[in-house]
């Protein structure tokens, strides 16, 4: 192994660990009892209740972590676009965190008729639901989205050393989707006028069921790759 090599080597490592603690990190954020240890049962009672809107947010937020995961698997080098590319992963993240509690909080706490609790309530109506499912979709386009360029970029510097760069275009294919219907959805929110029916609000949120179109895009890769 060359001096350069063990030098990316060591520079990879680095930016993989502050990726891997800065997302740590991000969980912490989410932490059920927050910084308050419960003094009492029915506290503990209180702070379990938030237990699924926090499995959740932590699925969502290890999915995205994952992605990074992979795309190193697929792109050894430690050049600058990959650096600045997983920091604005990073930088995403931390601004999805906050909606992303918002939205799962609040959708258990109306899912349980109140049982579960909720530190976010919807003081505006409609225009608070606007506003939370922009930012939420904004937010989760922009991190799927930065994954979507990393797995771009791990093809691009594939091609240019001479190896496959098949798994790292069928991986950038996948990611466009989540980032595709997290744009629409934030779109969606905004475009609907505030006079809309209550349960016309829900349409943003339900769109995300549209991600098991990541199956039929990933099939349809590989159907068209397997004839080449």
């Amino acid at each position: 192994m060359s001096l350069t090599e063990q030098r990316e080597g060591i520079e990879a490592g680095r930016l993989d660990m502050f990726v891997d603690g800065a997302f740590a990190f991000i969980l912490t954020l989410l932490l059920i009892g927050g910084d308050k240890i419960p003094d009492s049962t029915d506290k503990l009672l209180y702070m379990l209740g938030g237990v699924p809107a926090f499995a959740v947010c932590f699925f969502q937020i290890a999915f995205f972590w994952h992605g990074h995961v992979r795309w190193r698997k697929r792109c050894h080098s430690a050049d600058s676009t990959g650096r600045w590319l997983s920091l604005l992963l990073v930088f995403f993240a931390m601004i999805f965190v906050y909606p992303l509690h918002m939205v799962y909080s609040g959708v258990f706490n109306s899912l349980s008729g109140g049982a579960l609790p909720s530190d976010f309530h919807l003081t505006g109506g409609p225009a608070d639901i606007r506003a939370l499912f922009a930012c939420f979709g904004f937010a989760y386009a922009c991190m799927a989205g930065t994954l979507t360029l990393l797995f771009l970029h791990a093809a691009k510097s594939a091609a240019k050393r001479g190896f496959s760069n098949l798994d790292a275009r069928r991986e950038m294919r996948i990611w466009s989707v989540p980032a595709t219907i997290g744009l629409a959805s934030a779109l969606t929110a905004l475009g609907l006028p505030l006079s809309a029916p209550a349960w016309v609000w829900s349409i943003p949120g339900f769109m995300y069921s549209l991600l098991f179109l990541i199956g039929p895009v990933v099939n349809r890769f590989n159907r068209r790759y397997a004839r080449a």
